[in-house]
């Protein structure tokens, strides 16, 4: 009850009208910034850092709750709308919502993207205010072994259940590992597959990855197929921006399902919501397959629900990991940490004795950000659809200058527009012999927490290979993966089985 009458009193600090303006200044600018190809939500809360020095420390935090959530929404907007995620978060919301918005339901895949982004967060942030300290304590059950063993599944369960060619999918993931190891070697200091240039030793970013891959990827495929298909130079946008009954119906359960995925991954350290953003369009997929008419491919609305409410969720309980622990566990949570340092706050356990009033004005505020979000977007979501109305050769064109620009922006490196460039080729190559895309995203993403939690676990215990599984953690996931592996086994047998008869 202690922490429901310290929120309610944060609520009265934020609910102000100065500070109603903020959360909706933040939002907005935070979806702005998202938007654009290359930024994301993490560039957006770095870009917007200067302006909130003349600000109080409550304003300038209420400002940030609605940049932090505006800015993952805008990184779901143009993955939906151009297969350009505007940070690695969202490339899991893209497969299937880039899917419904060329099948003309852009509107309808926005809607999902907003209310699963409201319920995945609202659920975390509650669970922040009321059970902070247990969350925390996950954290700390995690040590290198863990992570590896984590990884692993990802790995696994990702490449064989998101192609229907095992040998694609594992191909796939070793082309996104070998991105990941390129730079210096974080523990031995040596260089790896830098060819000696200089760019290239603190490694490949994985914004350069992702717009390379998904964004000109995508342009260069549109761009071989434009002549021969007439129907690419428009798309059919329905103007409902709303779900229907059935639909939502339909998404509920993958909401719920990657609010599940989501909560506990905001107190561990593995570098943002992409892991459960990924197990939780697996699961969605795995469950796909037992249905009798399956949509996966065609535009799944549960392919968009359970990966956005898994990276909101995460994003909430980052933002009490933060609070409580002083840990960040993301890109985005770490630029907040700046932000604190900047007014002189550390935050951690004595934030809440020393500052309460902010603290709790701060976790009201990210409930607010989340009912501002959800108002300010679900009318915009046939506004921004209608992006895809723009013919195809413009629009596209204009895609590929804001990707170079992102890509720029991030490093001022030429380099990295040549690396871009090249990635985006094979991107297009991928593509055109069926490749799957996320066991490469989700290869770089965690193929170096994989290789650093592997060395560390070995260091630890002086070479002796058992450590990898000698807790329950990891007994349990390598556990559930074996029996992932059995069932689609036997699922492609049964196919194959059909096939012949």
């Amino acid at each position: 009850m202690e922490s429901l009458s310290l929120l309610l009193e944060g609520f009265s600090q934020a609910l102000t009208p100065i500070n109603l303006l903020w959360v909706f200044v933040g939002a907005f600018l935070g979806t702005a910034v998202g938007v654009l190809p290359g930024l994301g939500s993490s560039m957006a809360v770095a870009l917007l850092l200067p302006v909130t020095f003349s600000l109080d420390p409550v304003g300038a935090f209420i400002m940030f709750a609605g940049v932090y959530f505006g800015g993952l929404f805008g990184d779901s907007t143009m993955g939906i709308l151009m297969n350009t995620p505007g940070g690695s978060t969202a490339i899991a919301t893209t497969f299937e919502g880039h899917r419904m918005a060329k099948l003309g339901r852009a509107p309808q895949a926005l809607a999902t993207s907003a209310i699963g982004a409201f319920i995945g967060g609202l659920l975390a942030t509650t669970l922040v205010v009321f059970f902070a300290p247990k969350l925390a304590e996950l954290a700390v059950m995690f040590g290198p072994a863990e992570y590896f063993a984590l990884a692993v599944f990802a790995f696994i369960a990702t490449a064989s259940v998101v192609s229907d060619s095992v040998a694609k999918g594992l191909s796939a993931l070793a082309i996104g590992l070998a991105l990941a190891v390129v730079g210096i070697d974080g523990i031995s200091g040596a260089s790896r597959f830098t060819a000696d240039v200089p760019q290239l030793f603190d490694g490949i970013s994985i914004i350069v990855i992702t717009v390379g891959i998904l964004a000109l990827g995508e342009v260069l495929h549109v761009a071989s197929r434009i002549h021969r298909d007439e129907k690419l130079t428009a798309v059919a946008v329905s103007g409902r921006p709303y779900l229907s009954r059935k639909e939502f119906r339909e998404a509920l359960p993958a909401w719920l399902r990657g609010t599940a995925f989501g909560i506990p991954f905001g107190v561990i350290p593995v570098g943002g919501a992409e892991v459960p953003t990924f197990m939780a369009y697996g699961t969605e997929r795995a469950l796909d397959r037992k249905r009798k008419d399956p949509q996966f491919g065609k535009g799944a609305i549960r392919g968009v629900a359970g990966p956005e409410a898994a990276g909101n969720a995460t994003s909430g309980t980052a933002m009490g990991a933060l609070l409580a622990l002083g840990l960040p566990t993301s890109a985005t949570a770490a630029i907040m940490l700046a932000a604190f340092q900047q007014y002189g706050l550390q935050p951690g356990p004595m934030l809440f004795e020393r500052n309460p009033d902010l603290v709790w004005a701060l976790l009201a505020s990210l409930f607010i950000g989340l009912v501002m979000l959800l108002i300010l977007n679900l009318p915009f979501a046939p506004l921004w659809a209608k992006l895809l109305l723009i013919p195809k050769h413009y629009l596209y064109s204009g895609i590929t200058v804001f990707c170079a620009l992102g890509v720029y922006a991030t490093s001022a490196a030429v380099t990295d527009l040549v690396v871009v460039l090249l990635i985006g080729v094979l991107g297009f190559a991928l593509r055109r012999h069926g490749f799957p895309l996320a066991p490469i995203m989700i290869g770089v993403v965690l193929g170096p927490l994989a290789e650093t939690s592997l060395r560390n676990a070995m260091m630890s215990s002086g070479g002796d290979a058992s450590i990898l599984v000698g807790s329950p953690i990891t007994l349990t996931l390598y556990g559930v993966l074996a029996l992932v592996l059995v069932y689609t086994a036997w699922r492609k047998v049964n196919a194959r089985a059909r096939q012949d008869v």
